[in-house]
C-alpha cells in the first residue's frame, strides 16, 4: 500500500445518479468515464477497492411500487437490484478500458454476466489488486444499496466506507431549503441518528456503528475527490464513532 492511502481496504458507495448527467436519467457514459479515472488514481496509490453501485438513475424500486399497483413491492425491489447490474457492467467495461482489472460480483446470481458474491472469492480478488464491483444490494427486497454498503464494510473488513454524493457533506437541513443550514466536518453516528440527518438510512448507520466503520460523505463530482477522501483529506463530512 502506498503512503499516501490512509486506508488500506475501502468499500466504495456510488449512488445511481452518478452514472448520468445532472437532473437526467440512464447511463451517460461521459460520466461513467470520469468516475474510472478517478478510479484508476485510487487503484495506484495500492489500496484494496470494492465499489457498491446504486441503480436510480435506471430505476428505485420504492419509488416505482409507489406509483404502480400493478407491480408488487417485492418485484420492484428486485427490479431495482438488477438496474445495479447494468450500472455495474457499465462500470467494469469503462474500468477495464483505463487498464484497471475489474470483477463484478452479484448477490443475485446470474454468473452469464457476473460472478456469485462469496466473501472469500472477493477477498482474494482484492488481495490481488482487482477492483471489484459489488451489484445487485444484497439480494433480498427492501434493504437500500446503502445497507448493502455497510454490511459489506463488515464483512469484508473495509477500514472506511466511501459515500460519494453529489452534495458536499452532510448539513443540519437540507441546505437547497434552507440557505443557513450547516455543514459539519465530522459528527458522531449518535448525533446523526438523533437528528435524523439523511446521511444514509438508519440501518446503515448502526451497521457502521457496531462496527466503528468511519463512514467518508463527499461530492465525487469535483475531480480529484475520490483520491482525495482516501487520502484522509478534510473534505466533506466524516461520521465517525
Amino acid at each position: 500500500m502506498s503512503e499516501a492511502s490512509k486506508y488500506k481496504r475501502v468499500i466504495l458507495k456510488l449512488s445511481g445518479e452518478s452514472f448520468c448527467r445532472e437532473r437526467e436519467s440512464g447511463i451517460s457514459m461521459t460520466e461513467v468515464a470520469q468516475i474510472s479515472q478517478q478510479i484508476k488514481d485510487i487503484v495506484e496509490t495500492g489500496v484494496e477497492l470494492a465499489i457498491v453501485c446504486g441503480g436510480g438513475n435506471i430505476l428505485r424500486g420504492k419509488q416505482f411500487s409507489a406509483v404502480s399497483a400493478a407491480i408488487h413491492p417485492s418485484t420492484a425491489h428486485y427490479m431495482g437490484m438488477l438496474a445495479t447490474v447494468i450500472n455495474a457492467l457499465a462500470l467494469q467495461d469503462a474500468l477495464e478500458n483505463e487498464g484497471v482489472p475489474t470483477r463484478v460480483q452479484s448477490a443475485i446470481r446470474m454468473e452469464g454476466v457476473a460472478e456469485p458474491f462469496i466473501r472469500r472469492r472477493c477477498i482474494r480478488h482484492l488481495e490481488k489488486g482487482r477492483v471489484v464491483i459489488l451489484a445487485a444490494g444484497t439480494g433480498s427486497p427492501f434493504v437500500t444499496t446503502d445497507t448493502a454498503a455497510a454490511l459489506r464494510a463488515r464483512e469484508l473488513g473495509a477500514d472506511v466506507l466511501l459515500k460519494a454524493t453529489k452534495v458536499d457533506g452532510v448539513y443540519s437541513e437540507d441546505p437547497e431549503k434552507n440557505s443557513h443550514a450547516v455543514r459539519y466536518t465530522d459528527i458522531s453516528f449518535q448525533d446523526v441518528l438523533k437528528q435524523n440527518l439523511q446521511v444514509m438510512d438508519a440501518q446503515a448507520i448502526h451497521h457502521c456503528m457496531e462496527h466503528k466503520i468511519p463512514i467518508h460523505v463527499f461530492n465525487f463530482g469535483v475531480p480529484g475527490n475520490i483520491l482525495r477522501a482516501i487520502k484522509g483529506k478534510k473534505i466533506g463530512t466524516i461520521v465517525h464513532a
